[in-house]
């Protein structure tokens, strides 16, 4: 199986870490999406959304993070995706709520402006309304997940066992490391990310995130999302 990929890609590297993990071996082709690979003509016939990451499996070819992860997870048999119906719905429904609650606001719409000229807006106030609007709704998400999806006595997004749901939604929490926010406001998230950093595959998975996108941040000014922001 080859993946089309980009290591700093916060959708590719759930994929890296769940396949290092459980051993999956895949073929990885490199997509310079800094570049602009992706919007080639040649990325754009494997893949019309000129996205990474995309899974070919002998001619069969699957886009989108969540699907890819599903579909390895059934390949190989982990117990990762659980098969009884009612526990493998949640761990779906956790995946959904990241793409379309977490990730939309915390990624794309507070850190992404942040981080990267092409999702800045076109003047300063549009920028900054972006930015508010994401906050308010980051902030919002973030508590769901440090008090409800995790809480006290969970120790991953699903239970006390870990999912394909905490291999997807991992990689957006850790994004925000990029842009310098302190989780130390979310306890139970606090103490998710480190169990996860634990992880053998972690370091390898993740190298190129934080020596290509972390470390060059280092001494830049972000927008606060802290607690004293979440008080607000």
């Amino acid at each position: 199986m080859k993946l089309y990929y980009h290591p700093v890609s916060t959708t590719s590297r759930p994929i890296m870490l769940f396949a290092a993990d459980n051993r999956v071996e895949l073929e990885y082709q490199l997509v310079d999406i800094v570049a602009g690979e992706h919007v080639q003509p040649a990325f754009a016939s494997i893949n019309p959304n000129q996205a990474v990451p995309v899974l070919d499996d002998d001619g069969f070819r699957l886009t989108e993070s969540s699907a890819i992860l599903k579909y390895l997870a059934d390949r190989v048999g982990s117990r990762a995706y659980p098969i009884d119906p009612r526990q493998r719905a949640r761990v779906n429904e956790r995946m959904d709520w990241f793409n379309t609650g977490l990730s939309r606001e915390l990624c794309y719409g507070f850190i992404y402006p942040q981080l990267f000229p092409n999702h800045q807006r076109p003047d300063g106030h549009a920028q900054q309304q972006t930015l508010a609007w994401g906050r308010t709704n980051a902030l919002r998400w973030l508590q769901v997940l440090d008090e409800r999806w995790i809480g006290p006595y969970n120790d991953y997004v699903c239970g006390n066992q870990i999912t394909i749901a905490d291999y997807f939604g991992i990689a957006s929490v850790t994004l925000g490391e990029a842009a310098h926010i302190d989780f130390s406001a979310w306890p139970n998230i606090s103490r998710w990310i480190a169990r996860m950093k634990d992880r053998p595959a972690w370091s390898v998975a993740n190298d190129a995130f934080y020596t290509y996108l972390v470390k060059p941040y280092v001494n830049a000014s972000f927008e606060s999302l802290s607690l004293q922001a979440r008080a607000a």
